[in-house]
């Protein structure tokens, strides 16, 4: 049995199942709310190239580096995917990452229950001993939302990547450790508890 095997996580704000081709058209449909591939920080697929983006995640899956999931609204509408990447079974960690959400299911308890869901399935039942967050180094929006989670900054690698426009992207490295877990799992559910 596969280390991270694909798994069904369901919350209160949002559904987590795993990715398949059959979610192109749904989620081409949820990358136009926002134009989220004009960011020139991140790596959104287009809409025209969602299938192949599809198929990418779901190659890794088959040689055990990444595990995709689509992310469905409280009303079962696909708003976007997340996974677990750069699986490392040895070492019993995972990185959260290649997410993307949809404009209008931006800024609510969506995205926090999902890390919530996430976390507590790499940490409660993979048992992982730290789980990473990556991110461009300008993307300010995603820096704050991994801050909020709990997560410190391990570091930054300088001109670690070329970005699709052929400029060098700084990644800035974030992580919560297996002892930090019962204190960010307090807060998350506070913040998802708290009234709106």
């Amino acid at each position: 049995m596969a280390f991270a095997a694909p798994v069904t996580l369901k919350g209160q704000h949002a559904t987590l199942e795993p990715l398949s081709l059959a979610h192109e058209a749904e989620a081409i449909e949820a990358v136009k709310d926002g134009e989220l591939w004009q960011l020139w920080y991140t790596s959104i697929p287009a809409p025209e190239r969602m299938r192949a983006e599809i198929e990418r995640r779901l190659a890794l899956q088959q040689q055990g580096s990444m595990l995709p999931f689509a992310v469905r609204d409280a009303e079962g509408r696909m708003v976007g995917m997340t996974t677990y990447m750069h699986i490392d079974a040895t070492h019993r960690r995972v990185e959260i990452g290649s997410t993307w959400t949809a404009r209008s299911a931006q800024r609510g308890p969506l995205n926090t229950e999902c890390k919530l869901m996430l976390l507590t399935h790499a940490f409660e039942q993979l048992q992982c001993i730290a789980v990473e967050f990556r991110t461009h180094f300008f993307n300010q929006q995603s820096r704050r939302a991994i801050e909020r989670l709990g997560a410190k900054l391990d570091g930054i690698l300088r001109s670690h990547q070329l970005t699709p426009n052929g400029a060098l992207r700084d990644t800035c490295v974030y992580s919560i450790i297996a002892s930090e877990w019962p204190a960010v799992k307090a807060h998350l559910r506070f913040q998802l508890d708290k009234p709106r």
